[in-house]
């Protein structure tokens, strides 16, 4: 297998954060010194919190600063690309930290495979995803823009050819807390579940295995 794999359960997403850029600056650091890199991917899951990326705007968090401490939601500006996303329990979150040139792809084809991965994951359940232009992550019903919603949000950082961040894919989540931001930046799009598409809690450990399978399948 090209990559290492933990679990990291439920984690702060500070903690997972903290995690990640440690890892990513020593692969870094191993790369520029011409030493084998080792990639590392890691399943996790984070207690509510809201993340905006390098080019989200603030406007699409629709709870203030007093509201989010009553409601116990974390809120951090980080440095992967897209905009607002939500993380909370029951959402299988992937950080692959990748050298790229060990798979020998650039950066659009590393997120045409997470793009994959998940679309072949749900659709081992019975969803049918796709990608949709012009929107980042994988989407339901992308040809009806009235019934168009998204399952899995994608964004990653890449530097030297390294990855950080990844993807969320709603296994569980309960979908209220979308209902505080403009999922992606976006006003006129709606969010869902596999849960809610399939009208029963999913057994998440299984997503987890089908998952990894399909990690392993593309980066294998």
């Amino acid at each position: 297998m090209s990559f290492v794999f933990e679990d990291l359960g439920q984690i702060p997403y500070k903690k997972a954060w903290d995690y990640q850029i440690s890892i990513f600056n020593d692969l870094l650091d191993k790369k520029a010194q011409g030493k084998l890199t080792e990639n590392k991917l890691f399943f996790c899951e984070h207690p509510h919190v809201f993340t905006i990326g390098k080019s989200g705007n603030i406007s699409n968090l629709l709870l203030s600063e007093k509201v989010l401490e009553e409601k116990g939601i974390e809120y951090f500006n980080i440095d992967r690309g897209g905009d607002i996303t939500y993380h909370g329990p029951g959402q299988l979150v992937v950080y692959p930290l990748f050298d790229l040139d060990r798979f020998g792809i650039g950066t659009r084809d590393y997120v045409l495979k997470l793009e994959e991965i998940v679309i072949r994951t749900v659709n081992e359940y019975g969803i049918k995803s796709s990608r949709l232009d012009g929107a980042a992550g994988i989407w339901l019903d992308s040809d009806k823009p009235a019934k168009s919603r998204k399952i899995c949000a994608i964004g990653v950082r890449s530097s030297k050819r390294i990855t950080m961040h990844g993807l969320a894919l709603n296994v569980n989540t309960n979908l209220s807390y979308f209902n505080y931001m403009n999922p992606c930046g976006f006003t006129d799009k709606g969010v869902t579940s596999m849960q809610n598409e399939m009208n029963k809690v999913v057994d998440i450990e299984s997503v987890k295995s089908t998952l990894f399978k399909n990690f392993q399948i593309e980066f294998g």
